[in-house]
């Protein structure tokens, strides 16, 4: 071993063995979640059932399972990935860095304590576990990984590569097949060209998105990606989705969730729409002609879907909505709405819901709402600024009646719920990119601003905060790739699609707030980049289900 006056990324710091240890290290963390499971099943419980009411009581407990387990599987997933670039002959020096440093701290978190969020760190004695229960920890393959996978040398010697690489959206082998590589260079080329250059001046002016971007977007097929070609899509996997949604967020988040409204208006039409409604709307969803947005929150409900109290009565053939939401996305120009409302009389729970296709007037800034009925207001927010959000109120709107969704009332609910595993895997691949964009402005700062006569680069706890972005970031990537390819294959997948929204969110909101630290006191200037980042990254730990909703739902699912 080298003394300590010599070049830091000349030393040997991959452990031997490694992916045999990291296999071996699986085991023994699976079983620590059975016995957590075990555990937190017996407090929830009550005459044989799984108790809401004592799922509530026990959130800590509940919610930390869910983190637990989503753990457990990304090391589950990133030993993967790291199996199959060894088998094709690409785990390089890189990727056996960030696989190693991955499981090196993942584990000690499980042992000694899961970040939730910031001042919320899951103990294992939340969840009932003792320290007899934690010794099934004290494997050899795991003691190996903690003690000597995320060492300062490991993180020093992965940032030392990351330079070589410069830290761009291709850093470390990301597994996928030629064809999605190929998307993926694409995507980032024209994200690099048409999207970075702008975002920030879009965020800082308020702006919404221009119409020549979202232009070119549709020419490249974004807002049809997975719509079937027999209405005029491309007919591409979930996956394809997530590299695309991904490199585009890396420019901007604005620009990469463009294709969330539609992504999500499409999945609403196809799983319930009638095959009069698809022909309608699905091709000119898919060449963005049609812009749509989701009109589903109101302002006393939030999470509580059941809750809505906007209302849907029958006047002759057509329905009339009244009623107030909120949050809502891209209302201005889009053409049409996908609205919940209750029309079911006498009902005060989900059942009573419907989903409606409700078509609009675009409108412009100036004007957001132009329709007999309909009005409402910008909400000035801190970041995700290219689209805009807006109340919306409906005051005797009509809805022709061919556009109740799938022609049947009180299925609103069911139907929404049927998108909610894209919507989270397309939102887990903009964590992703979000958290890749401020790691390469992050890291292009540290290279270039010198502190004490060298760049920040060469400060260990600077580099220390890269590496583990890098590292994160893979993680959640691996993640969300796996949730995608269960939907691909035609498998349920609302707890991984779940699991990839959790963590990636926490990771980028990490990564962003890391990033700033790096920035020091430019990176609280508005000029710099990193200030938008860091506003973006927030509301991924709230929108499409907030990050406590999320824990809730995968508890829910891991002790039903």
């Amino acid at each position: 071993m080298p003394h300590d006056g010599q070049d830091m990324t000349a030393r040997t710091v991959i452990l031997p063995e490694l992916l045999t240890l990291t296999r071996e290290a699986i085991a023994p963390a699976e079983a620590l979640l059975d016995t957590a499971k075990a555990r937190v099943g017996a407090r929830v419980t009550e005459g044989g059932r799984v108790s809401a009411r004592l799922v509530e009581a026990e959130q800590t407990a509940a919610h930390g399972l869910a983190w637990l387990a989503t753990y457990v599987e990304a090391l589950r997933q990133m030993q993967a990935w790291a199996e199959r670039l060894e088998a094709d002959g690409r785990f390089g020096e890189m990727e056996q860095l960030i696989h190693q440093i991955a499981f090196g701290e993942y584990l000690w978190q499980i042992y000694g304590g899961i970040p939730m969020s910031q001042g919320e760190i899951l103990r294992p004695q939340d969840m009932g576990l003792t320290q007899d229960d934690q010794r099934a920890l004290m494997a050899p393959a795991v003691m190996a990984l903690t003690q000597g996978g995320n060492t300062q040398a490991a993180r020093m010697r992965l940032v030392a590569l990351m330079q070589d690489n410069h830290g761009h959206a291709t850093m470390g082998a990301t597994g996928l097949d030629a064809e999605l590589e190929m998307i993926r260079d694409q995507f980032r080329r024209y994200a690099d060209d048409k999207v970075v250059p702008f975002a920030h001046d879009w965020h800082l002016k308020d702006e919404l998105i221009p119409m020549e971007t979202i232009t070119e977007l549709a020419e490249m097929g974004v807002f049809g990606l997975t719509i079937p070609e027999d209405f005029g899509g491309l007919g591409m996997s979930k996956a394809a989705m997530v590299v695309v949604s991904e490199e585009l967020s890396r420019g901007y988040i604005g620009v990469g969730s463009l294709g969330t409204r539609s992504e999500i208006a499409a999945e609403l039409i196809l799983c319930g729409g009638t095959d009069a409604q698809k022909e309608k709307w699905l091709p000119g969803l898919a060449s963005g002609e049609i812009l749509p947005t989701a009109v589903f929150t109101e302002p006393n409900t939030g999470s509580d879907l059941g809750a809505l109290r906007t209302k849907a009565r029958k006047d002759g053939d057509d329905w009339v909505v009244t009623g107030n939401k909120t949050w809502i996305t891209h209302a201005a120009r889009t053409h049409v709405m996908t609205v919940l409302a209750r029309s079911v009389e006498g009902t005060d729970d989900y059942k009573g819901l419907s989903m409606f296709l409700a078509e609009k007037t675009p409108g412009t800034d100036e004007t957001p709402f132009v329709d007999d009925g309909l009005s409402g207001g910008e909400i000035e927010v801190l970041g995700y600024r290219g689209m805009k959000e807006y109340t919306v109120n409906f005051d005797d709107f009509r809805v022709a009646g061919d556009n109740l969704l799938g022609g049947e009332e009180g299925q609103g609910f069911k139907q929404l719920m049927q998108t909610f595993e894209s919507a989270r895997i397309q939102t887990a691949a903009r964590a992703i990119g979000v958290a890749q964009s401020a790691m390469e402005v992050s890291m292009q700062y540290a290279l270039d601003r010198k502190q004490f006569g060298k760049p920040l680069i060469a400060f260990p706890r600077v580099a220390s905060k890269l590496a583990m972005m890098a590292v994160e970031i893979m993680v959640a990537r691996q993640l969300t790739y796996f949730s995608a390819w269960q939907k691909d294959n035609d498998r349920r997948c609302d707890l991984e699609a779940g699991m990839a929204k959790l963590l990636g969110a926490r990771v980028a909101w990490a990564a962003a707030d890391n990033g700033l630290q790096i920035h020091g006191g430019n990176g609280f200037a508005l000029e710099y980049g990193i200030s938008r980042i860091l506003c973006d990254a927030r509301i991924l730990n709230i929108f499409e289900g907030a990050a406590e909703i999320q824990a809730q739902v995968i508890a829910r699912r891991l002790l039903g």
